[in-house]
């Protein structure tokens, strides 16, 4: 067992690396985030999460913290992940192709002023390019959360948050590091207003 000891403490050192190397416009970004889905949630509106994979769990994960709760007691934000009906899923995949099963429900589901927020490490994934280009046609909000580059989402999103690193792991990693404090901040301003 000992023989992966170095192995497990870089691997944390490095995942510590990327999260302590976040820049203050990085940091001023997430607090944008903060401040676009609270108001968004206050005026009715509701944030909507989508990725493929390990991403497609942290929508869920990301989604249900604030449909739930992260720590206040208080009623339910509108929130929802685009990868948890598999009925949809395999339908638009069927009819329309892979390619197109997010923007399919995003054509029916986001309205004008709903927070969109597409997680992609790469910023490339087709699928995901094509969901971020129905939201803006139907006035979403879009983030972007990504590795350092941004691919093709750089250039697409109203508010790029991408991590300093090109390693899918550790990119995912700062995202659910990113998402818990995004939606800890938005619970505590939105739980603010309703007893304020």
């Amino acid at each position: 067992m000992s023989e992966h000891l170095a192995q497990i403490r870089e691997q944390l050192a490095e995942s510590c690396r990327v999260k302590q190397g976040f820049s203050e416009e990085l940091l001023r970004r997430m607090s944008e985030f903060v401040g676009k889905s609270a108001a968004a949630l206050q005026q009715g509106k509701k944030i909507v999460f989508f990725g493929n994979g390990g991403s497609a769990a942290d929508a869920q994960h990301l989604a249900a913290e604030l449909t739930v709760r992260m720590r206040a007691e208080r009623p339910g934000l509108a929130a929802l992940a685009l990868t948890t009906n598999a009925s949809v899923l395999t339908a638009a995949g069927n009819d329309y192709g892979f390619e197109r099963i997010f923007a399919r429900q995003i054509e029916s589901l986001v309205a004008a002023g709903d927070v969109l927020v597409a997680l992609s490490t790469s910023g490339m994934s087709p699928n995901i390019v094509h969901g971020v280009d129905a939201g803006r046609a139907r006035g979403a909000f879009v983030v972007a959360l990504t590795g350092e580059t941004g691919g093709k989402l750089a250039s697409l999103a109203d508010l790029l948050i991408n991590v300093p690193s090109r390693d899918p792991q550790r990119i995912q990693e700062a995202h659910i590091t990113i998402g818990h404090i995004v939606c800890a901040l938005v619970e505590q301003m939105c739980a603010a207003r309703r007893t304020g």
